[in-house]
Formats: C-alpha cells, structure tokens, sequence
C-alpha cells in the first residue's frame, strides 16, 4: 500500500451565472464522479452562483439559494461517509449583516468550516468591493440550520484533515489572497498547513497565464507546499472579460499538472505528503521563519475534520526510475551539470598552480566522465592539452575493448598518454605479503585497485600536478570502491554523479563535443556506453570478454540509484520506497524488475549502504552538482557503526 498520498482533483465546472441549482447539479456531477477515488475535490471561487453575478450578490433570492444548495452539497458528501472525498467549493455568504466572499469545506455530511476571503481587489477590472466585506475574521461559530449548527468561520483556520495519525492539514486562500506581496498561504504554511488550496476567478489577458505559474510555483516552493489552484473556466467569461478555467497543482515547487488555459477536464494527482514533511524538516530556516512570525497574533486554530483514507496501491503521477536523469532538455542540463563539474576543477587548478592534472583511464563511463572534465578544464584556461595526463595501466582483468578505448579517447583528446601496466608490480606484492596468486579473493582485486592509486599519486608528484578521482556517487554510496585505492584521490569530480547520470551525461557530452571539434569522439563514447560496467580486476572469459561485471554482484544500478535518491533526498522509509519503486517499474516500459528482486536489492541497498559509510567519512574534495551528496563535510554526516537492521524488516 503506498503510504502519505493525499489525492486531489479540481475542475471548472459549467457555471450558469446567477442559477445555483443548475451550478449545484454540474458541481455534484463532477464531486460525484470522484468521490470514491479522491480525497479532496476543490472548485473555484463562487462557482456556486458565478463569478460575474455583479450586482446580483445582494439580491436576497440569490444569497437564500446559496445557502440552500450548499447544504444540498454537504448532504451529498454523506452518501461517501468518512471515506469519501471533502468538497471545497465557492459562494456568497452573508454574516451578521455583512456579505463575504466564501469557501465552504464540506465532508460527510456537515459544512466543516467556512473561510472568508482576506483580500479584496478593487482595481482594473475588479471591484469586489462594491459587494463584498474582506478583514481578518478570528474563529466565530454560524447556525445554518437545526442540524448544521455552530460552524467554523473565518479566515484564520486550518483544516486538520483525518484520523488516528493519518492526516494532511489544509489551508483555504481565495484568489487575490494569492497576489498580495503577504500572501495568508504563507502564515497557513507557518502555522502547519502542508496543502494550500485557492479558489479563484482569474480572468484571462496576454502572458497572465505564465505570471500565475511563476506566481503559484514560488508559494509552492518557499512555503514548502503543496498547492491547488482552481480557476473560473470560460463560462464566466461576460461583457468584457474572458476566463480559461486554468487549474495547476505544485509541489514543493514543482508542477504536477495542469489545465492549460481554454482547456477542458479534470485535473487529479497525488501529493506525497513525506517529500513536504521531510523538506519542512530538513529546513531549518522554514522552522526559523515560523520561530520569528507565528506568535499569539499570527496563531491558527485547527478545525478537525474526521476522515478515513482508502489503501491504495497506484500514484497518479510518473514515477521515473530514473529520478537522477533529465526528464527534458537533456543535453542543456547535461551541458549544465558538465560545466560545474568544469568549473569546480578549472578552480582547484589555479588554486594550487599545478603542472598537470593526472587521471587514470579505464575506458570505463567514469573515467571517461573524469576525462572530458579534465580535458574541458585546461582547454578553458588556456592550458595546453598535455596538461592531462591520462594513464592506462593494464592489469590481469584489462580486456582489449577496453584498453582500446581507453587510448582511442586520449588520442583524440590529446592527452599526454602514458601506458603502466601492473601485473608484475602486483606480482611482487603478492610475493611481499604471501598471497597466491591462484586465490582470486578481495585481497587479489584490491591490491590492484590500491597499486593503480600508488602510480597515479607517484606520478602526480614527480609530474608536479594531483590525481582526479573518478568514482561516481552510486559507488560510494553501495562502497564499491577500494578504501585508500580508488576511494582516494586529490579531487573528485564524479563524486555527486550517480551511474545512471554518469550514461547520460557521457552520452550527451561526447555527442556534443564531435560536433564542436572533436572529430570521432563519438563513436568511441557509444562504445564505452555499450560496454558492461566493471571494475576489471579478474581475469576476462576465454573469448576476451568481460568476466565480472558489477551489477551481477550488487545489483542494477538503476535499483539502487532509485532507492539512493527517495533515500537521502525525502528521507522515506524502507517500505515507502519499496511500493513506489514497485509503481515506477510498473509504469515503465524499459526496466523489469520482480517484487522479489526489488526487495532482495534493496536489502542489499541498506546494508552496503549503512556498513561502507566509513569511506565515506574520510572521502577527497569534489564537486556537488545536486540536492543528492554524500560528502562528510556537507550533506551527509552519520557515524560508522550504525545499527540498521531494522531497514531490513519488508513488510
């Protein structure tokens, strides 16, 4: 069961302007439509009447048939009961002599609170003014009728959405609310709301439509929210002004969907409840923020409202399994992630005036990444291109494929190429510590891996330059590196770059750089890509082939790089990666993976994970190109021995 998924839909319904009942049948068609399957259906502001009513608010026949309908639609949210989806929906509402402009929420069978609008436009097109009443409103109680008595009203509420641990807190703002420079969203997002939903009647005029975005992406983003924007569609539009129904959804910043201007349907999607809580968490500077303003004044109160939420198994969203790759506009932010990579190594150069830069190449993804870096960031500083060095240092597992590649890459570099093999130099220290060479355990791999570290760093030093490490962020984060061998280098420029970026980025690099000058890169760049990632260090099969490759060892890296990043990025438990990544293969159309394979890799995450964190306390500067870090000195601080068993436990 996939767990903290919170699922909303919002449309523009068909709005028959100054005809609440015939506004009350098309709302309850589309409530109807998904009140089994969401949690919350949200319509826009004053959908019940209309928008555009104009003077019409303050005829009482109109303002009577609100208040009539709207008890109408709490009722129908009984046929659901507690599991059945709020409503939120827009009216015209008048209190003790005044009228405001109102979202009412409703769910199983009871008007659960009212919220007035705050802010009020009265300029350009709008004059709500002329009609309405809009201030701070403390918690007050209305009687609607015998059953429905002492409802909350007011604007300085939240909704406390659920039961017995599962729940989702809710904020209302109403349209305006949102374009004033302090929105009410953010002292709701202070005071605990994690899904802010806005009931609005935006018309529609040139290039609004990508300032609302923007203007709806940054409250998501810096309230640390989720947020519903529900608009008036084109059935408001009257006299002079036009609306599109425009309706988005945002995450923490990040679009879930939308209703494209003049589009018509139904917007759904689910919100992941840990990715909000966990960034709330891990920034302090929103709890700082709420330190400083939430006081006595600021304070919201809770209503709650009591609902039960179904199991369910699907996301309606595109769960990538590779959430580390670019999804669109691949090549610019490859170029993007390349030229950081560039930059922070173009830096530690001048910083430490060396004479050369020293690399050793396999003809593997990532020594091939360390290289174009390595060779980009002399070309930017006018250096020649001998300043890199590259070392091919063949050993008992070196296949031709490989070293081939290797040299091809160089050449067409113009590295200054140096070939060291190690067999015999491995040979000796076999002899120096009484190791039989026949006995192919994790001493005879690692006395190559730490031999080839010792030629690079003597080289680094005779050559008066420094070693570039190579190993990626997935292998540091699995330990699939040899402590003080490849672990070990001057300054790391793969070390935030997961495996599966590390294809891309090499794809999409290489193809570039054939276009720009580098004539025939390309197809030695498609070759390594094609060639099985492996550390080399047992001997090749009887044909020349690559005989250990990794991932037959510790797993696909696409598995582990999916549970890496829902790991340290948003913080989500064992089981809730397990049920989204079960999600993610089946919607993908490119990886198959069991349940039984997810589950037994994933154990293996965790405890390479957990056990390999001492190479990572003492690991070499490098550079961060995303949110995902594993560096001591900055993203990742946790002790060596920790007790992880308990990752273990699946359901």
């Amino acid at each position: 069961m996939m767990k903290n998924l919170f699922r909303v839909a919002t449309a523009a319904p068909r709005v028959h302007i100054g005809n609440v009942k015939k506004n009350y049948e098309e709302i309850k068609k589309i409530y109807k439509k998904y009140a089994e399957d969401a949690d919350l259906v949200v319509f826009p502001e004053l959908c019940l009447t209309g928008y555009t009513c104009g003077d019409l608010f303050l005829n009482q026949n109109l303002l009577e048939n609100s208040k009539m309908y709207l008890v109408k639609l709490a009722e129908l949210t009984q046929d659901y009961e507690e599991v059945g989806a709020g409503l939120v929906v827009g009216l015209p509402l008048e209190v003790k002599g005044e009228l405001f402009n109102c979202a009412a929420f409703l769910h199983n069978g009871e008007i659960a609170a009212i919220i007035p609008k705050t802010y009020l436009p009265n300029y350009g097109e709008f004059y709500e003014k002329r009609w309405f009443s809009a201030r701070k409103i403390e918690a007050d109680y209305l009687d609607f009728n015998e059953e429905m008595e002492c409802v909350p009203f007011g604007n300085q509420q939240l909704i406390h959405f659920g039961s017995e641990g599962n729940y989702v807190n809710i904020g209302v703002e109403i349209c305006e609310d949102a374009w004033v420079p302090i929105p009410p969203s953010r002292m709701m997002a202070l005071n605990g709301a994690e899904i802010i939903v806005n009931l609005s009647a935006s018309n529609e005029v040139i290039g609004k439509a990508d300032y609302r975005r923007s203007l709806i992406q940054g409250i998501s983003a810096s309230c640390i929210c989720g947020y519903v924007y529900s608009s008036a569609g084109r059935y408001e539009s009257t006299s002079d002004l036009v609306f599109s129904g425009h309706c988005m959804m945002y995450e923490n910043g990040k679009l879930l969907g939308e209703i494209k201007p003049f589009e018509d349907g139904t917007l759904v999607r689910d919100f992941q409840l840990t990715k909000i809580r966990h960034d709330r968490i891990a920034n302090k500077s929103f709890g700082d923020c709420k330190r400083m303003y939430v006081n006595s004044d600021t304070e919201m109160e809770y209503t709650e409202v009591e609902k039960e939420y179904p199991e369910r198994d699907d996301i309606l969203a595109k769960v990538k399994m590779t959430p580390f790759v670019p999804s669109s506009n691949t090549l610019d932010r490859c170029l993007a992630i390349f030229n950081m990579q560039v930059a922070g190594l173009q830096r530690r150069i001048e910083t430490t005036r060396c004479k050369c830069v020293v690399v050793g190449v396999s003809g593997g993804l990532d020594s091939t990444l360390a290289l174009l870096v390595s060779s980009m960031a002399v070309k930017k500083l006018g250096l020649s291109s001998t300043t890199v060095v590259g070392i091919t240092m063949p050993g008992f597992g070196t296949t031709k494929r490989t070293k081939n590649n290797s040299t091809a890459l160089m050449e067409i570099l113009g590295c200054d190429i140096r070939e060291i093999p190690i067999a015999d130099s491995v040979r000796q220290h076999f002899k120096d510590i009484g190791h039989d060479e026949a006995v192919k355990d994790i001493t005879y791999e690692n006395c190559q891996a730490r031999e080839r570290t010792q030629i690079l760093m003597d080289v680094a030093n005779k050559e008066g330059g420094f070693v570039i490490g190579t190993g990626d962020l997935s292998e540091l984060a699995l330990g699939w590196c040899t402590y003080n061998g490849d672990h070990m280098s001057m300054y790391a420029v793969n070390t935030s770059i997961p495996k599966t970026l590390v294809r891309s980025l090499v794809d999409e690099v290489g193809h570039f750089m054939e276009k720009n000058g580098f004539s025939g890169i390309a197809g030695v760049i498609e070759d390594i890509i094609d060639t099985p990632v492996s550390p080399e260090l047992l001997p090749p099969n009887e044909d020349g082939t690559i005989a250990q490759k990794t991932e037959d060892t510790v797993g696909s890296y696409i598995l582990h790089d999916f549970f890496l990043y829902y790991t340290l990025r948003f913080g989500m438990d064992q089981q809730e990666i397990l049920e989204l990544c079960k999600v993610a293969v089946s919607q993908s159309k490119e990886y198959h993976f069991s349940d039984e394979e997810i589950e037994k890799w994933l154990k293996t995450f965790y405890t390479r994970f957990f056990r390999q964190q001492f190479k990572r306390n003492c690991m070499p500067d490098g550079v961060k190109v995303g949110t995902v870090s594993v560096s001591p000195r900055g993203d990742l601080r946790l002790p060596s021995e920790i007790e992880f068993e308990e990752f273990l436990e699946l359901e």
